[in-house]
């Protein structure tokens, strides 16, 4: 609940920002009516085509149960235990060790699955993995995620929108009360699409701690994908899945942890702080055999 707390006050902080901004490019309520038009819109495209341009930007392949059928039966599996749909299964034709899902809920969810990450993991972290996502899916955490890279990509762009205004038509002295004030334009043009990125990767990071935990529940064991979490850091450093930045909170991992002010821009929490969570879990599961999922 504070999670799904949290990533609800982040989503309104990221509408107000572009609010924001669109009331500096129009000016008064028109701008405020405006900026409410466009989350909108931005919202609505991404709730009905998140899943396909994920999917395009990782190069993803439907594949059939006769294709990978221990995968199949992995993801059944879990999905019995969840209560959820089985969501279409896609692989990336990729080296790199990955994973994501994605589409607006789990009626229309997909997970898809790198070819690394089949080679490299055994089936126990393998199951991890796929619990996490499916995780993902169960908690709507694909389509928040889709929303929330779609409004910070609105805010960028009517950032530069701004700036254009500011260098090519000038504050004047003659036009003082219909302009606006250009220290409040300098400082939306910098700040807006920074403050916007923040608080994007902050929902990412909420969402990922949620999703292992998710994991740990739904297999009963946390140390598996604590593992499999080490393995991929490792192997995504030296082979990372390249693709458009804005899809990265969706994978499983990016092979960037940073600390302090860096951490602000890792769409992933460190490692080490999963793998510890996930530890603790297993101590709390250890002493109570009873779990749900939720």
């Amino acid at each position: 609940m504070r999670n799904q707390l949290k990533t609800a006050a982040l989503l309104a902080l990221l509408s107000a920002i572009l609010i924001t901004i669109s009331y500096w490019i129009i000016g008064g309520t028109s701008g405020i009516v405006m900026g409410i038009a466009i989350a909108a819109v931005t919202n609505l495209f991404s709730w009905y085509q998140s899943d396909k341009i994920a999917l395009a930007a990782y190069r993803a392949q439907p594949v059939s149960a006769q294709e990978a059928p221990g995968l199949y039966r992995m993801v059944q599996r879990l999905c019995d235990r969840a209560n959820l749909p089985v969501p279409r299964i896609y692989r990336v034709p990729s080296p790199a060790a990955n994973a994501f899902a994605t589409g607006r809920d789990p009626e229309h969810a997909a997970v898809a699955v790198t070819e690394g990450i089949l080679n490299l993991l055994p089936e126990d972290e393998l199951e991890g993995v796929i619990a996490h996502e499916l995780t993902h899916v169960a908690n709507r955490d694909t389509l928040t995620q889709a929303v929330a890279a779609t409004i910070a990509g609105a805010i960028s762009f009517l950032a530069q929108i701004v700036s254009y205004s500011v260098w090519y038509a000038p504050y004047q002295r003659s036009d003082r009360d219909n302009s606006p004030n250009p220290i409040g334009l300098l400082l939306t043009v910098l700040l807006a699409p920074i403050s916007a990125t923040v608080i994007q990767l902050a929902i990412s990071r909420i969402r990922e701690f949620a999703a292992d935990a998710g994991s740990a529940k739904l297999t009963g064991n946390p140390r598996a994908l604590a593992r499999a979490l080490q393995r991929l850091e490792a192997t995504a450093r030296e082979l990372p899945l390249n693709a458009n930045p804005a899809f990265e909170p969706l994978l499983i991992t990016n092979g960037f942890s940073g600390q302090f002010m860096s951490s602000l821009f890792s769409s992933h929490p460190p490692t080490a702080a999963r793998v510890e969570a996930l530890l603790k879990l297993e101590q709390g599961l250890s002493r109570n055999s009873e779990f749900s999922f939720r």
